[in-house]
């Protein structure tokens, strides 16, 4: 069994990391953190899972197990501090927070603003979407996993291969549950009472993930461009909305063609996506839901197409695929294991 340490193990993103732990045929959690609930056990947090009865909470500042692999599910700041220490005693780190996403220093700080003070080590990390960097991965020891409006939105994008040299821009509304919009912070905005019975855009035209959607969906090539910057190449705006649910992610991604879509579209995503353990393109976009994602670490999408534009809908779950399952995946290809394991039902 490989030895796992989950820093933040008391979020939404670390329960869900020990919740699909558990039934990993590989791997075993022996070490997880929160400052607040520092020696309780996991089971006396979370009663639902009772799979680690001798397992406690340490602090962030405990001593990591030599030789596992550290997961952190902590906020920025913590990361920044957590990462370069974890790389200097030579484990194997994925890190899910967004500190390590935008390989840009100042883009970074613009739209997380926050000074990067651990910019060191960006250069050793990769990207963490096994889809686009699945061999870089196997190698690596310190992951950046991505974001979960990215998820749901680069993936479709990328699958379109050569064919994305012919866009000339991209509109993504894209809406969220609350464990993905913010339900990690104390914001009054995210509370159940403000979400029942209201929908509503957020950090419109500043959302973090924006540079991370520019950048990774056209890798390979030019990344897009705000509506702000000058330039001949494509660009793309990204808008976030609070949907009045718990978890899942669905975006309507709007393509514009330069001339025209292209006469093998279809064709093109479903056989990129038949390659891919968890892609799964569907025959329409009305197919594409939340609940067919939930609970999984699929990403559903489907298309259509209409004089010069396609629509692509796409779905996840942005606690899984967006957050703990690809960092499980990912897991699963640093430490040479099936990359699916733990995973499927």
């Amino acid at each position: 069994m490989i030895p796992v340490s989950i820093f933040g193990g008391a979020g939404l993103t670390g329960r869900e990391l020990l919740t699909w732990l558990r039934h990993h045929p590989g791997v075993r959690p022996v070490f997880v953190t929160s400052d607040q609930h520092a020696g309780a056990s996991v089971e006396q947090v979370f009663p639902e899972i009772s799979e680690f009865p001798d397992l406690k909470f340490s602090r962030h500042s405990d001593p990591c197990p030599p030789d596992s692999v550290a997961f952190l599910a902590t906020p920025n700041k913590t990361s920044m501090e957590l990462v370069p220490e974890l790389l200097k005693q030579n484990l194997k780190v994925i890190d899910l927070s967004g500190s390590f996403r935008i390989p840009e220093k100042q883009l970074f700080e613009k739209y997380y603003g926050m000074e990067h003070t651990a910019f060191s080590v960006m250069n050793r990390a990769v990207y963490g979407m096994p889809e686009l960097f699945r061999e870089k991965i196997k190698t690596a020891q310190f992951v950046s996993n991505p974001g979960c409006y990215p998820t749901g939105s680069i993936l479709p994008l990328f699958l379109l291969g050569n064919h994305r040299k012919e866009i000339r821009q991209v509109i993504i509304d894209a809406k969220s549950g609350v464990s993905g919009a913010g339900g990690r912070t104390e914001d009054s905005g995210f509370a159940f009472q403000n979400v029942y019975e209201n929908f509503r855009a957020y950090k419109v035209l500043k959302h973090q993930h924006t540079p991370e959607i520019q950048i990774y969906s056209l890798e390979g090539m030019p990344r897009f461009r705000g509506p702000e910057e000058s330039g001949d190449g494509p660009y793309l705006v990204f808008t976030p909305h609070l949907l009045p649910i718990y978890r899942g992610i669905l975006s309507s991604i709007v393509v514009e063609w330069k001339s025209g879509p292209p006469a093998d579209l279809e064709k093109t995503l479903k056989n990129a996506a038949s390659s891919e353990p968890f892609l799964r393109f569907l025959d329409s976009p009305e197919q594409v839901e939340l609940r067919r994602v939930q609970h999984t670490n699929f990403v559903d999408f489907g298309i259509r197409t209409m004089g010069n534009v396609t629509i692509i809908v796409s779905a996840i779950d942005n606690l899984v695929k967006g957050a703990a399952g690809q960092a499980i995946q990912n897991m699963n290809l640093m430490c040479g294991l099936d990359e699916t394991a733990g995973l499927l039902a």
